[in-house]
């Protein structure tokens, strides 16, 4: 854990947002030196910070041991030179367990993702969150998605909670995400808040994020092809359309709709990617399921499909 602020080193985020996988070995135990070569390369690709254990990298299939391990392993990893901020999620308890196990590891932060099964009202999600970030001494970001979903007032009430430094939207509502915005802007004025575009393939939607001043995001694809989303990163934040748009018609988009062909693809052909790339990352944990050949091939093609583009453009450029 570094001693600046969370909010601070990632208002000031000059990359994506990098949700390494989990590996595990051949017996099915988390493979730690597997790891620790994923995250170092992602950082040395340019990674504005590290999300450890989230929902890419199977947070709902490790032991709280394993979660432990694998998130220290990240902050030894980074060694100071990016923040790396853990998931946490479950009922409040444990939650707050997986929270401070977190904060042993010396992780800088945390993302607090839905409560598990339970559909609660908004006075019991924001007494959890409540809970969660009092707990620790590690800064939050509270992650809206499925049955955590929060209306404008309660991200007002959020966004006052000591502790909670920003918003994840997992969830796509743009409309909401407006009124969100608006409401905590003139709810706490002069006050910084963060939100970051939170969906699976977040690229797909970073104009319209955008449009509403949402400009963080997490890059699912940044784990298997860091070349193609740093240079949508950069095409989208010097505003260079041909390039964004060319990457979102025959990179991104392909890509999003081969991912609802299976359940769990949002992880399960980020792993797969990983381990065409060269790393052997393993197989997803169950309940989910690895792609099948098909869709492997049809992974393969997109990827090689958004590099030739790249190699396309840059040499226009050079010209």
């Amino acid at each position: 854990m570094t001693s600046a602020p969370l909010a601070a080193r990632l208002t000031d985020a000059a990359g994506p947002l990098f949700f390494p996988v989990t590996a595990y070995g051949p017996d099915g135990a988390v493979d730690l030196d597997v790891f620790r070569a994923h995250v170092r390369a992602g950082v040395d690709a340019g990674a504005a910070a590290v999300f450890a254990c989230c929902g890419t990298g199977e947070f709902h299939a490790l032991s709280p041991e394993e979660f432990q391990l694998v998130v220290r392993a990240a902050v030894e990893e980074t060694a100071g030179q990016v923040p790396v901020v853990a998931g946490a999620g479950y009922g409040t308890a444990l939650a707050i367990q997986y929270a401070k196990l977190a904060e042993e590891a010396g992780a800088d932060g945390l993302l607090a993702m839905p409560p598990y099964l339970v559909i609660a009202g908004q006075e019991g999600l924001l007494a959890h969150y409540t809970a969660l970030a009092a707990a620790t001494s590690l800064e939050t970001v509270v992650y809206q998605r499925d049955n955590a979903l929060f209306t404008p007032e309660t991200v007002v009430a959020l966004a006052r909670t000591p502790g909670i430094i920003g918003l994840k939207d997992g969830h796509g509502d743009l409309d909401l995400m407006q009124r969100i915005v608006s409401a905590v802007r003139t709810g706490l004025p002069g006050e910084d808040f963060l939100y970051f575009n939170g969906l699976p393939t977040a690229e797909l939607t970073g104009l319209a994020y955008r449009g509403i001043g949402v400009t963080l995001y997490s890059s699912a694809v940044f784990a298997f092809a860091p070349d193609i989303a740093l240079a949508f990163y950069r095409a989208l934040d010097s505003g260079d359309d041909d390039l964004v748009n060319a990457l979102l018609d025959h990179f991104y988009r392909p890509l999003v709709e081969l991912r609802a062909k299976g359940h769990g693809y949002a992880v399960a052909l980020v792993k797969a990617a990983v381990r065409l790339e060269g790393l052997d990352v393993g197989p997803v944990r169950t309940p989910l399921t690895e792609p099948t050949a098909a869709h492997i091939e049809e992974l393969t093609s997109i990827i090689g499909n958004g590099r030739t583009l790249l190699e396309k453009y840059r040499a226009r450029e050079a010209k």
